[in-house]
């Protein structure tokens, strides 16, 4: 569940609290927590609502000045989807931000860090974690389709893959691409060193 960067100031001062999705079936449920660009929401309820049923209060918790122009934002529903009333609070700040800013790992971080880049290496029809690093790193701000087929992959698992690598706080998204976190160039110059 994603939102547009039109919202992520809402989302921070808690005066967006409501979201609206067309989906087959959720994403989210109620009791979990999405991590966003602002932090970390806590969602408290998810229900199938009929579009009648929002009223001006629920549209302005959503981030829009009014029904109509949530509806109209929404667009014309598919006939497969339902619509999604998601409800939520913002409970603090991505646990990853503190981690990709941490640039001086002990021995020990560092084993660990590429202990895991391993497995996922391993896990892989070919290894990949370095040269996605390194592409990133020479490349910082440019979109996935360009950088993809740089490292021969299709845009949908290189975008997997630059997830996991921003779960280990080593890769930062930007408004467009990525870049490499400050723990991410710590890594890059170990393998550097151990290649």
């Amino acid at each position: 569940m994603l939102f547009r960067k039109a919202m992520w100031s809402g989302l921070a001062d808690g005066s967006v609290t409501v979201a609206f999705r067309h989906w087959k079936r959720p994403s989210v449920k109620a009791g979990g927590t999405l991590q966003t660009a602002v932090g970390v929401l806590a969602i408290d309820r998810v229900a199938a609502v009929d579009p009648e049923e929002i009223d001006e209060a629920t549209a302005k918790r959503a981030g829009f000045e009014s029904v109509v122009v949530l509806l109209a934002d929404l667009g014309p529903m598919p006939a497969d989807r339902q619509l999604y009333c998601v409800e939520f609070h913002h409970i603090g700040e991505d646990p990853r931000v503190a981690l990709r800013n941490n640039a001086e790992l002990s021995a020990d971080e560092l084993a660990t860090v590429l202990a895991r880049l391993g497995r996922l290496d391993r896990a892989a029809p070919q290894p990949w974690t370095e040269a996605i690093l390194s592409v990133i790193a020479a490349r910082p701000g440019v979109v996935s389709t360009e950088l993809a087929p740089l490292v021969g992959m299709e845009r949908a698992p290189f975008k997997l893959n630059v997830r996991k690598l921003k779960t280990a706080g080593l890769t930062e998204s930007l408004e467009v691409g990525y870049r490499i976190s400050p723990r991410g160039e710590a890594v890059l110059r170990a393998l550097a060193i151990g290649g």
